[in-house]
């Protein structure tokens, strides 16, 4: 039996451990790379936009929701983004650093959540 023979199921078994081991890595929102993406939501990577400007960065994004409403989306932004620094404004609107973000969920067919962010008081 060859030396790879006989490392190969103790690699393996090693590579199980350590996938096992290791926590599932943060998603984030397509364009705006310190927003998390809510667990259940799915990027539409080609759904957004991402302007620089001299006043601050414009985004849209755009999130398939699967089976979550508006209430629990609503509810995982309203705890998860104070933690980051947003201070919440209003329902689905939060200001942090001259920056706006808003939560809106368009009409359509397929569910979804977009995600806009200004400059902004």
């Amino acid at each position: 039996m060859t030396l790879i023979a006989r490392l190969r199921p103790g690699f393996v078994a090693a590579l199980l451990w350590l996938a096992a081991a290791l926590p599932a890595a943060a998603q984030f929102v397509g364009g705006i790379d310190d927003l998390p993406l809510m667990p259940g939501l799915t990027d539409i990577p080609d759904a957004g936009v991402v302007f620089e400007t001299p006043a601050g960065r414009i985004v849209e994004a755009q999130a398939l929701t699967g089976g979550q409403d508006q209430a629990q989306v609503r509810a995982f932004y309203d705890a998860s983004l104070p933690q980051l620094g947003w201070e919440k404004i209003k329902s689905g609107q939060y200001r942090r650093e001259g920056e706006t973000l808003h939560l809106e969920f368009p009409d359509g067919p397929v569910p979804t959540v977009r995600f806009r962010l200004a400059p902004g008081p």
